[in-house]
């Protein structure tokens, strides 16, 4: 095929008609409309708005908002670890301790990377103290930290160690220890898995114990390690230690015989107060039944009662000696003085007061000697009631123990003015009143000393401390005196009396009020005393609840305690014997034999 020329080419162009001027090359009308104005502004606004918005976000966050977005960028990888102190030491006077903390690890667990068969989730369940239910619910709750098992035993924490499953990690914290025991634990108390006291010292001296955690900044990666260390590190402070006016060994010795006695007799409960009666200082107390301080199942409520600080009694007959010694101090009695008991029974408005035996007439000494309801009441109601409120108020009835303890028992001593001539009777020998155990052996201080009530503490003393008067020497001297009588032979307590030392003191046997009653078969039996009784050092106060096997009076339940304890306590505390061991051993032997004779 031939092509054409050039001018083949050109003549054909040429032949071509031009465009006519003005043609529309869009034919569409919608194409050849003409774009609105404010179309193509708004347009342009709007983009230029959508970049002002972008710029402005851009400077929140790069500029304004900086240190909140960068926290939150850290937060990703960087944490602040909690460094704990350890808490201060609970110690006794000589500095055997009674508790203290001791390193533990706690298992916590980040549920979305926890990764373990059946086998092993059912393995660690076990380990922890729980069911397999019970750790898959547990691993629902949060999906980025959960506490498996606080504080563990350290064989525990190296069990789970060894199974090396993801996201489970193990964090070093703090197990209080309690050496002691149930023995202690009413008046150290216990703390939670806080380390936060609860009850006794550790809730007492909380902000004395307690220590200042310290802090670690670290980089730690998506499973949970540490990479490093990032700014300062801040050490923990350690809490203080306490030093209690304690002794384990008078505690233990406290503890040990009154948990017997409540065994023998079949009683509800007991409790025992051993006072230094030079410096105040509380060297045992001691309550039963009692509770392991780290085992919560023990924790039930009446185990945790501290029943001689906290529960109040009407004391029955161990008010008698401050009647007569109120009214030997205001000259209306001698320790002489004939009071007529006969026929062993008083009426006071209607109301008839009875003593155990028909004793006809009796001295003063003889009325504490032989426990002498008719006799306390003949010298109760020579006196105005002001007078003796008074002294129960100077002697610390119906008013908290000044000590550093929580739940300090009040009492129950109501105003003179509304005492009616047969209430002021019956709180000569105990009933109207209540008082708790604590409160009872403090106000036998004033009988201990020269008449002054001492300040008590839990704290251990430097040395004697000074109280407030309450009774003239010769007083206290002389009714120290009834009190020897009333613990030998012929008085109400004779088992009180302890091998190698001189004792005196007072019985207390109560009925307990059931309701606006009192239970006609419910007795707390009391004692009360000092030893040696003629240069007290200490103060054994007794109580034994609902004692059911036949046998109630204080004589013969709370006594022997009493006697039990001033023994091993004076000889803890190096106190020489003021009796002729020998002779006392031979006296009392011949009194058991005679007593079974008589049977």
């Amino acid at each position: 095929m031939k092509l054409p020329g050039k001018d083949a080419l050109r003549e054909r162009l040429a032949a071509r008609k031009p465009a006519p001027q003005g043609a529309k090359y869009a034919s569409s009308p919608l194409l050849a409309a003409k774009t609105p104005i404010w179309r193509s502004r708004f347009l342009v606004v709007g983009v230029g708005l959508t970049f002002c918005l972008l710029i402005g976000r851009a400077v929140y966050i790069q500029v304004i908002n900086q240190d909140f977005f960068q926290r939150q960028g850290e937060s990703r990888y960087q944490r602040t670890l909690t460094l704990p102190a350890s808490r201060g030491r609970i110690t006794d006077r000589g500095g055997q301790v009674l508790a203290a903390s001791v390193p533990a690890q706690s298992i916590w667990v980040i549920p979305k990377d926890f990764d373990a068969t059946p086998a092993q989730q059912q393995a660690l369940a076990k380990l922890l103290g729980m069911s397999s239910s019970d750790l898959g619910n547990r691993l629902k709750e949060n999906a980025n930290f959960v506490w498996l098992r606080r504080v563990v035993e350290d064989s525990v924490a190296a069990q789970i160690k060894a199974m090396a499953l993801n996201g489970v990690h193990q964090q070093r914290e703090y197990r209080r220890e309690y050496p002691e025991g149930e023995a202690v634990a009413h008046l150290v108390g216990f703390t939670n898995v806080e380390q936060l006291g609860q009850e006794g010292i550790e809730l007492a001296f909380q902000k004395d114990l307690d220590g200042r955690d310290g802090s670690r900044s670290v980089v730690r990666d998506r499973l949970g390690n540490v990479i490093e260390d990032i700014g300062d590190r801040i050490e923990p402070a350690d809490g203080h230690d306490i030093a209690l006016s304690i002794d384990t060994k008078i505690q233990f010795v406290a503890y040990q015989r009154l948990r017997d006695a409540v065994a023998q007799h079949n009683a509800k409960a007991g409790s025992a107060v051993v006072l230094d009666a030079q410096t105040g200082e509380v060297l045992a107390l001691a309550n039963y039944p009692s509770y392991v301080p780290g085992d919560r199942l023990t924790r039930t409520g009446a185990n945790l009662r501290n029943r001689a600080l906290t529960d109040t009694f009407e004391p029955g007959s161990t008010m008698k000696p401050f009647i007569a010694a109120l009214a030997m101090q205001t000259g209306r009695v001698t320790p002489t003085s004939i009071i007529q008991t006969a026929p062993g029974t008083i009426t006071i408005t209607g109301s008839t007061i009875r003593d155990s035996h028909a004793y006809g007439a009796l001295t003063v000494r003889q009325v504490i000697q032989k426990s002498s309801n008719v006799g306390a009441v003949k010298m109760a109601m020579q006196m105005q009631p002001k007078e003796m409120w008074d002294l129960f108020h100077a002697v610390g009835f119906g008013q908290k123990p000044p000590l550093a303890f929580p739940g300090l028992a009040t009492g129950r001593l109501r105003p003179y003015k509304s005492w009616r001539p047969i209430e002021q009777a019956t709180m000569s020998y105990g009933y109207g009143l209540s008082t708790s155990l604590f409160q009872l052996a403090r106000a036998y201080s004033v009988f201990a000393r020269d008449g002054d009530l001492v300040p008590v503490s839990l704290l251990r003393q430097a040395g004697p401390v000074a109280g407030e008067s309450v009774f003239r020497p010769e007083v206290v001297r002389e009714v120290r005196t009834m009190l020897n009588m009333a613990a030998g032979e012929g008085g109400t307590a004779p088992k009180a009396q302890a091998v190698g030392y001189s004792v005196g003191g007072k019985t207390g046997t109560a009925h307990k009020q059931d309701g606006a009653n009192y239970a006609s078969n419910k007795y707390r039996a009391w004692f009360v005393g000092m030893a040696p009784i003629h240069a007290p050092r200490i103060i054994v106060a007794v109580m034994v609840d609902e004692p059911s096997n036949g046998i109630y009076f204080g004589g013969d339940v709370a006594a022997p305690v009493f006697s039990q304890v001033v023994q091993q306590t004076l000889r803890v505390m190096g106190v020489a014997p003021d009796l002729e061991i020998k002779q006392q051993i031979i006296a009392r032997a011949q009194a058991a034999k005679a007593e079974v004779e008589s049977f």
